[in-house]
């Protein structure tokens, strides 16, 4: 490539894992990252010193044209993830996440970039997952009642005859329906990428991240993923707490597997545009993965299942992985058993 691939977000979990295997391959690599203390304390250890660093925030306009001076393709991994504190982090959100990437547009666009863009978007986009009634086929659950959490009934029903439903894979053209403020903010994320492309002509793929676990991840804070969260309870010496009845499915997908999704949007001999589940397509259920988690801990407690709910959460979400093969030749390798073994004592970031 004529000039480095950017990588936002480059001194996280799963950008720092896109800039080795990028750096592996001999490409040169810029990495722009805001440091933000929800994430880091210093620049981390493992942010291997080939990789040019910028420190600065995208939502600056001098940062941002600094970023995208230059560069041959874009790989955007910054943003705040995760469900947060609560409502008062909505606008911190918007801002590093939808601010940050318009600011970031602007500035490739006044460089005259004609690279490629490949953006981590995630599975939260489809809201609740694709489900089917027995009478009615394909339906749309709307969100669940706290009523019916509080009495221990999770599975959302049919909404128009009320029956139980049965779970099935999400494709790409799933219906989009973000549920929580940091879904809304990948979803729009992925609109203006799109305006983006029909504007200039600049090619971009979204990769829809399922649940992405592996070395790195941030410790227990409130915007760690839930794997990170039963992972430093297992450290602590103290039984994960598992939320519902922990049969919420999810699709567990290791971020080295994850890592070479983006290299393989990056490095594909023509650009390959539209959206991709990157999962393993095995889906699994939240308490399986507590569970595979307390088995590579010796002596650790069984998770417990509290039948507490968050609001925001999705009963299942799992996705069907066939696109990503098919058009990227993409294919999750990363054995589960394994992955959570080497998980469980692998170092996290502060």
């Amino acid at each position: 490539m004529d000039g480095p691939i950017l990588v936002t977000g480059g001194a996280g979990f799963i950008g720092s894992h896109v800039v080795d295997a990028l750096l592996e391959l001999g490409l040169q690599v810029r990495v722009i990252d805001a440091l933000l203390p929800a994430a880091h304390r210093e620049r981390p250890g493992y942010l291997d010193p080939r990789a040019e660093l910028i420190e600065g925030d995208l939502r600056v306009e001098a940062v941002a044209r600094l970023a995208a001076d230059g560069v041959a393709a874009v790989c955007h991994q910054a943003a705040m993830v995760g469900l947060g504190a609560d409502i008062s982090d909505i606008a911190d959100y918007v801002g590093h996440n939808d601010l940050a990437t318009a600011r970031l547009l602007r500035a490739l666009a006044g460089d005259g970039f004609a690279g490629r863009i490949v953006l981590a978007s995630s599975m939260v986009v489809y809201g609740e997952g694709r489900y089917a009634c027995r009478e009615h086929g394909l339906v749309r659950p709307g969100p669940r009642e706290p009523e019916a959490l509080d009495a221990g009934r999770f599975e959302p029903p049919c909404p128009v005859c009320a029956r139980a439903l049965e779970p099935r894979t999400v494709p790409e053209d799933a219906p989009l329906d973000p549920r929580n403020v940091y879904a809304a903010t990948k979803l729009a994320q992925e609109h203006l990428c799109a305006s983006f492309a029909r504007e200039t002509g600049v090619p971009v793929t979204a990769l829809r991240y399922h649940n992405v676990y592996g070395p790195r991840m941030p410790r227990d804070t409130p915007y760690a993923g839930v794997a990170s969260i039963f992972r430093s309870a297992l450290a602590a010496g103290e039984a994960p707490s598992v939320f519902e009845d922990g049969g919420q499915r999810r699709d567990f997908v290791h971020v080295r597997d994850v890592a070479e999704a983006n290299v393989l949007a990056l490095t594909a001999p023509e650009p390959v545009r539209g959206a991709f589940n990157v999962a393993s397509g095995t889906p699994r259920t939240v308490l399986d993965m507590a569970q595979a988690l307390a088995r590579a801990f010796e002596g650790s407690l069984e998770p417990q299942v509290t039948g507490q709910w968050r609001g925001g959460d999705v009963r299942h979400v799992f996705a069907s992985a066939e696109l990503a093969a098919e058009r990227l030749g993409f294919r999750a390798l990363e054995d589960f058993e394994a992955g959570m073994r080497e998980f469980a004592s692998a170092p996290l970031r502060a």
